[in-house]
């Protein structure tokens, strides 16, 4: 082609896409965006492919598809509607425009007596399980993305998870289904019988001219179509000609099951009516523990003739990787020994004695086989949290063992053969990949014979593209062979799809062709997807999406792959900070329903800012700012992401990018100076506090700084920490375990140094001497801002100060959970090279640990007739502390305390972050974040359950949004205190 010529197809792109967005905006009530960061973000789904759209629009209702659809079709445009974008396949990315149908589409309607919802298709299958929950009903297909994944693709998809022995797949579950056909028009899609298919038959429209042409294609077909589709029923490949076969011989014209699994290529659903079953009331697990995979797989036939619900495997490879992540460690205290391979067995019912002897059965049919080395049961939900926590995560721990550009990639993942092929199957794939030098991560559902192998591959690598391929091709034939399907619930997408013609047959194929012409002649229903694809090797992300990382100086130091960009392009886009559930990530997209503002979002919009010719130059740009900015820098990301990717460090990072070109506001200024501040406002209180009481004063901060006037500010203490410290009369009492150094923070030490004093009370009873480091700030607050240089130097002062003026090897401890990991993690990043931040990081633990443990062994005794005897205490986590190390310790302190229930609630993010929640661009946004679970959570607890939380940022929004007062768990524990202990 010509320059003109390219010249030309661009501006007729650009013209294209000008006339597409002022058309959409014309017309629709959601949203839509055009904005190149925008179709950056929607460029990708979960797969290893990457395809740039013109624009995406965000519907709000079925009328807003059905007018995106119409202006579409007008101009030409392919259409691509999406829910969540976990497409392992590359469904869900494509030219034209996308729709995203998950952040409006979300209204669900329980029918308990018809055991039936009617929902709009952006509805997260979890969301659905919940509200049915309520009836004792649930959806039956239960993916291991249940908490993102939306009823819409899943229809897509002909979903089916871990669950299909028993319940089958989404197909088997859909009654009816609201759609927009190619013209933009609107339908209803339900079973009809032959008299009503002619009436609909009628009509001079796209719907009328599908129910007159397609029966004579099905009959036309007939004999093909019953020779041709793969004879495995758990399959996802394909048009479902097979459910239309035989219809007016007693069988119903079913069009709503015809188009479960056509990827969005026929029509887009709006509203689906699917089927409930009863939830059982019990479900225990048997956990076989094997040397390796084959052996577990060997193990499948008995454990199928036990008749169980599921049948699932997981691989060494996954159980390396999550004893790896703290998210995860819990499986590590279950297991027995080191299995190379784990399968789970689960049986449900509501006869919780029927299902235990059906563990004793399987275990005796497995010790007679010689099947294993042991049998872990899991019957109640607590002993099964751990275990079915890394089942359902096995592909992001997956992912997460890939390196720079190889990674694990999904295109042989979704096969499937009869269970009782699968060990002879298993041992040929293997072979297929040792022959091509491929290694691969073995998970999946032994009881339906579908195993999810992701070998790693480098797409950069142009070898390992043709071999890809080549396996690719090696494995489609041995499926054939063992009378399997390509893809048995992942689709055919952009990965499996130029593969149709041969696994279907050239008549069959031809046939699934005139389908797709006769439900959208102009092409523009996700085109390139089940027919009439591209190769499988084109459009690949890491390849042809990427140009090489541009070389960019940074501040902190990204340990992994490609510097700043790698650590971005961790992301493999499968969605878990999109998640509806427990855990804290992400919680501004919790509060939005915005793709921007998920992990996902933010990482791929900063490698795109990084791949610019000048990344420092974009790293400036207002929109990438504007993404980031409501980032509350929690930290989840880090632990929850299986990939780790570590928004907060990357914000940090880009912060100091921006500053550097458009300066550093004097808000951010402030707030990084908290320690001086603070300093100052505890030396001239109580006149200091008056400011936090004039509302003339707050309306002026917020003008002039930001800072909200409706949040409380901090009250000052005049008798702050050092100074309670420095004055008081210490009881001089022998401390046998040494020195232990107390970390005066920035915040509580002048704020509520009630916390220290009482920390420092009880380790002194423990029998430490406690020495207060207050050498300085510890640079947190300037990292938040972006303010690197200047958190480097607090940092490298406090370091000094504790390598220097303390006793070698002597704890560090403190109660502010975002200080004390400073000293822990983020210091490493900001002086990578500093041996003092190695040897002082290593010194820090937290206070609880050291408590717990003097109170086991004897040396702190707690009252049992305390005031917080018979007294419930919920606790919310402090979100570093979660990320960094979890909550067992605190937990574990409460339990210590006599006579007192503890739980620690889900309550995700408090919003609060810091300074987040006191700039008043961000304060309404905060307040949303703590009413997604932490406020409601806390208002259903009666007055006299007594709140506990770590972070002094948790404290204030507790305060201030749920009208509670948070202690922290030290000073419950003094509470208990006996006098004598």
């Amino acid at each position: 082609m010509t320059m003109i010529d390219d010249h030309t197809v661009a501006a007729d792109a650009t013209e294209t896409s000008g006339k597409l967005e002022q058309a959409l905006r014309a017309v629709m009530d959601g949203e839509v965006a055009f904005d190149d960061y925008t179709r950056h973000l929607f460029s990708r789904d979960a797969s290893m492919y990457s395809i740039t759209p013109l624009g995406v629009a965000f519907p709000r209702h079925a009328e807003d598809v059905a007018a995106a659809v119409k202006v579409a079709a007008e101009l030409g445009v392919p259409i691509v509607a999406r829910g969540a974008g976990t497409s392992l396949a590359g469904q869900t990315v494509g030219p034209g425009l996308v729709l995203d149908m998950s952040r409006h589409l979300n209204r669900i309607i329980i029918d308990a007596e018809t055991r039936t919802a009617l929902v709009e298709v952006g509805v997260v299958q979890d969301q659905l399980n919940k509200a049915a929950a309520a009836h004792g009903l649930m959806f039956g297909p239960d993916t291991s993305t249940s908490n993102r994944a939306t009823i819409g693709g899943m229809i897509g998809n002909n979903s089916a998870g871990s669950g299909s022995l028993t319940y089958g797949m989404t197909i088997d579950h859909v009654r009816a289904l609201d759609v927009v056909l190619a013209d933009g028009s609107r339908a209803r899609l339900e079973p009809i019988d032959d008299a009503e298919r002619q009436r609909r038959a009628t009509a001079d429209t796209l719907e009328g001219r599908i129910y007159r042409e397609l029966p004579d294609l099905v009959r036309a077909n007939e004999e093909v179509i019953r020779s041709g589709m793969p004879l495995f029923w758990r399959r996802a490949g394909g048009y479902r000609l097979d459910r239309l076969v035989g219809f007016g011989k007693g069988a119903p014209f079913d069009l709503a099951k015809f188009v479960v699994g056509a990827e969005g290529t026929l029509v887009i659903a709006t509203h689906a009516l699917v089927d409930l079953i009863p939830r059982p009331a019990h479900t225990v697990y048997a956990v076989g523990h094997f040397d390796d995979t084959h052996s577990a797989i060997a193990a499948t036939t008995d454990a199928l003739s036990c008749d169980p619900h599921q049948v699932e495997l997981m691989d060494r490879t996954i159980l390396e990787l999550s004893r790896q992540k703290i998210e995860y460690a819990d499986l590590g205290t279950i297991l027995v020994g080191d299995p190379g391979a784990l399968l789970f067995v689960s049986f449900s019912g509501d006869d919780e004695v029927a299902l235990v002897a059906k563990l004793d059965e399987l275990e005796a049919l497995w010790r007679r086989s010689g099947h294993g080395y042991h049998t872990l049961r899991a019957v109640t939900p607590a002993d099964q949290k751990a275990l079915l926590k890394v089942r359902k995560s096995s592909l992001g721990l997956l992912m997460a063992a890939g390196e720079g550009t190889r990674r694990p990639l999904a295109f042989v993942e979704d096969t499937a053969v009869d269970p009782v092929h699968l060990a002879a199957y298993t041992k040929r794939f293997k072979e297929i990949l040792d022959e091509h030098h491929m290694e691969a991560g073995f998970y999946g559902h032994c009881s339906v014979g579908c195993l999810h192998i992701r070998p790693f591959v480098d797409l950069t690598d142009p070898e390992q593209v043709t071999r890809m391929r080549a396996v690719a091709e090696a494995v489609k034939d041995l499926v054939a062979e063992y009378g399997g399907v390509n893809s048995s619930e992942h689709g055919d997408g952009l990965a499996r799809s130029e593969f149709n013609r041969e696994i279907f047959g050239e008549e069959l194929y031809e046939a699934m062709r005139k389908v797709k012409q006769l439900f959208d002649p102009a092409g523009i229903m996700n085109p390139g997807k089940i027919v009439d694809a591209a190769p499988m090797t084109e459009n690949l992300r890491d390849r042809d999406a990427l140009p090489p990382a541009p070389p960019l100086t940074t501040k902190l130091t990204f340990e992994v792959v490609g510097g700043m960009r790698g650590a971005a392009d961790r992301c493999m886009n499968i969605g878990l900070c999109r998640k509806a559930g427990p855990g804290v990530m992400c919680p501004s997209y919790i509060a939005t329903m915005n793709e921007e503002h998920a992990t996902r979002g933010r990482a791929n919009a900063l490698v795109k800012a990084l791949s610019e010719p000048d990344p420092h130059v974009a790293l400036g740009d207002e929109r990438l700012h504007e993404i980031l900015d409501l980032c509350l820098m929690c930290k989840a990301c880090k632990s929850e992401c299986p990939m780790s990717v570590d928004m907060a460090s990357l914000k940090a990072e880009t912060l100091a990018h921006h500053h550097e070109i458009h300066g550093t506001p004097l808000r951010s200024r402030l707030f990084g100076s908290i320690r001086s501040l603070n300093r100052l406002g505890s030396a001239t209180a109580p006149l200091s506090n008056l400011s936090g009481r004039s509302w003339l004063l707050r309306r002026a901060l917020d003008k002039t700084l930001g800072i909200a006037a409706a949040r409380p500010l901090p009250v000052f203490q005049r008798r702050n920490l050092i100074r309670w410290f420095a004055r008081r009369n210490a009881a001089g009492a022998p401390a046998p375990l040494g020195t232990v150094n107390w970390l005066a923070d920035s915040f509580t030490t002048f704020t509520e140094p009630h916390i220290g004093q009482a920390a420092i009370e009880l380790l002194e009873r423990a029998g430490w001497q406690v020495e207060l480091a207050s050498g300085g700030c510890c640079g947190r607050s300037s990292m938040s801002k972006g303010l690197l240089d200047d958190a480097k130097k607090k940092a490298g002062g406090l370091v000094d100060s504790l390598a220097h003026t303390t006793v070698p090897g002597s704890p560090i401890v403190g109660c502010e959970p975002s200080c004390v990991f400073m000293l822990r993690d983020e210091n490493n990043a900001l002086m990578p090279d500093s041996a003092a931040v190695r040897e002082v990081a290593a010194r820090v633990c937290q206070v609880e640990e050291l408590l717990v443990e003097a109170i086991d062994a004897g040396r702190l005794r707690l009252r049992a007739d305390s005031p917080l005897a018979g007294r419930r205490i919920v606790f919310h986590g402090h979100c570093h502390q979660k990320a960094e190390v979890g909550t067992a310790a605190t937990m574990a302190l409460l339990r210590r305390i006599p006579g007192v229930i503890v739980e620690e609630i889900d309550s995700g993010c408090c919003g609060m972050a810091g300074s987040f929640g006191f700039e008043s661009e961000h304060y309404e946004m905060s307040l949303a974040v703590g009413e997604d679970r932490l406020f409601p959570a806390l208002a259903a607890e009666p007055a006299d359950t007594i709140v506990a939380a770590t972070g002094v940022s948790c404290r204030q929004q507790i305060f201030h949004g749920a009208g509670r007062t948070a202690w922290h768990p030290v000073e419950l524990v003094r509470e208990a205190l006996a006098e004598n202990g």
